[in-house]
């Protein structure tokens, strides 16, 4: 997973996976879920996303792996 910020666009990017998006749908006024070519996500565009969060708000959290 990948998270990248335009300032100059103030767009918010999470790529979920790597692939070539081919369809969207809008989440809500604001926020696309970009779709592979099998419907399934790829990545979440946020549009004005310093009106809804800082980037000192934004943390990524990764599980553990299972203990072996």
């Amino acid at each position: 997973m990948k998270i990248k910020y335009s300032k100059e666009a103030d767009i918010l990017l999470i790529e979920l996976r790597d692939g070539t998006p081919v369809d969207s749908i809008d989440l809500k006024e604001g926020v696309i879920l970009h779709l592979d070519n099998k419907g399934l996500p790829l990545e979440i565009e946020i549009l004005d996303a310093s009106k809804i969060a800082t980037l000192k708000e934004i943390s990524v959290v990764a599980p553990l792996e299972a203990a072996r």
